[in-house]
């Protein structure tokens, strides 16, 4: 039996999407069973995976059947469940809105990453976790990094199974808070393009034609404007990696703090004092504000609020000094 196949080294970051590159040895094997193979998850799970587009080959939407080639570029936006061995239960203060013997809210700070991949082992979500149950978490989605706000995560293979499904018939509610930059012309509107990496950045990601990358949908709705900023309610129907940041900065509102999708936009404030408490952030302006989905045993609907953390509200506060339009 040959080998699983082997990640490449760029995907090591816990936000991002894993890469794979097809060896000679895996020419003509079918994408669901490679992947399976590669992620050590079901084989279900994968093939749900490439119906919702979360799987791309060499850039492209791709179907479970594919017939692999040597260097062909695989990449899938799923996270691959760590072996128990790999989440170390550490004792992390958690902020917890629900738990019940189904599933765990919990309300994640910027910083936080939500499960080990990579360079990093511990001081995750997925090991706070293990430590409080005394087992691995099965983690349902993600949030990046330095995005804040609201996840929930199954106990139990059953709970898993339902809200994995729930995602993917985009039945979940994710609504965020964001400040951008500018003042997008509508008081509501949307963004209907695919993402896909960018070829020349791996780490960034791009809106792409059609046809290329997966398709992302992004919903607002202006909350306040100022002169130079606007607060956000946006509402995600896809969850593609870095998508509100990417959207926004295709629109040319860029998240505010955000340097990787609005770079030198910080250093183009006019204002001394909003310049000053945007750059005092030191992350983007992101957070998970409401979540929305049915109970995988009793299904009834749940619904939980995040209010903005202490550093985005006092961002919004100092703006609130200037008087909205």
């Amino acid at each position: 039996m040959s080998p699983a196949p082997r990640p490449l080294v760029m995907t090591a970051h816990a936000d991002d999407p894993r890469e794979f590159t097809v060896p000679a040895r895996h020419a003509g094997a079918r994408l669901d069973v490679y992947l399976t193979a590669a992620l050590g998850c079901s084989r279900m799970r994968v093939q749900h995976a490439v119906q919702a587009g979360d799987v791309l080959v060499n850039d492209r939407p791709a179907r479970a059947s594919l017939k692999l080639r040597p260097g062909d570029r695989v990449e899938v936006d799923l996270p691959a469940p760590a072996a128990e061995s790999e989440v170390v239960p550490e004792p992390l203060a958690l902020t917890v809105l629900h738990e019940d013997d189904d599933l765990i809210v919990v309300d994640k700070p910027a910083g936080l990453v939500v499960h080990p991949a990579g360079d990093i082992t511990g001081g995750t979500l997925a090991n706070a976790l293990a430590h409080r149950w005394a087992s691995p978490p099965r983690l349902v989605h993600r949030l990046d990094r330095d995005t804040s706000g609201l996840l929930v995560v199954a106990r139990t293979a059953a709970a898993h199974d339902h809200l994995t499904d729930q995602f993917r018939r985009r039945s979940v509610r994710k609504h965020y808070l964001t400040l951008v930059h500018g003042a997008p012309p509508a008081s509501t509107g949307s963004v209907d393009a695919p993402i896909g990496r960018d070829r020349k950045q791996r780490l960034r990601m791009v809106c792409c034609p059609i046809g290329q990358g997966r398709d992302a949908l992004t919903l607002y709705a202006v909350r306040t404007r100022w002169p130079a900023f606007t607060l956000l309610d946006v509402e995600i129907r896809t969850g593609r990696t870095h998508q509100i940041r990417v959207h926004c900065a295709h629109l040319g509102h860029p998240v505010v703090a955000d340097e990787m999708y609005g770079k030198g936009r910080t250093a183009d404030i006019r204002s001394p004092a909003h310049r000053a408490a945007v750059t005092a952030l030191g992350r983007q302006f992101l957070h998970a504000a409401r979540l929305c989905f049915e109970h995988p045993r009793s299904g009834a609907a749940q619904a939980f609020e995040s209010p903005l953390p202490a550093d985005l509200a006092g961002l919004v506060a100092a703006l609130g000094r200037e008087d909205p339009p």
